[in-house]
């Protein structure tokens, strides 16, 4: 027995329950190709976050070095938040996508 996700409500329920207590979905000998379409679409957001991520990094060098010289003020200011959180994010989200795909299916 373990523990697997719900494929509608995807919270963890038991591989041998026939129902979800949680959402009460029924649980049949489809289980499994739910269970994939789940983990294709927890893969497709993971890949949307990091898209986004990059967006935000880019976004901040653009800004940083918009008009041809460096910025100053404010401009600094938010070019640096991007920068960073965009890098973060992305360092973040690519960790997450590779801890997912070592999850078998």
């Amino acid at each position: 027995m373990a523990l697997v996700e719900c494929p509608s409500c995807s919270k963890r329920i038991s591989s041998v329950a026939k129902a979800c207590p949680h959402c009460s979905s029924k649980l049949s000998s489809e289980n499994e190709s739910l269970n994939r379409i789940s983990h294709i679409k927890r893969s497709n957001q993971l890949m949307n976050q990091s898209f986004f991520a990059m967006t935000l990094f880019i976004a901040g060098v653009v800004i940083w070095f918009w008009g041809g010289e460096p910025a100053e003020g404010v401009r600094a200011t938010v070019a640096g938040a991007c920068f960073v959180f965009g890098f973060v994010g992305y360092l973040i989200a690519r960790v997450r996508i590779v801890l997912h795909k070592r999850k078998s299916v």
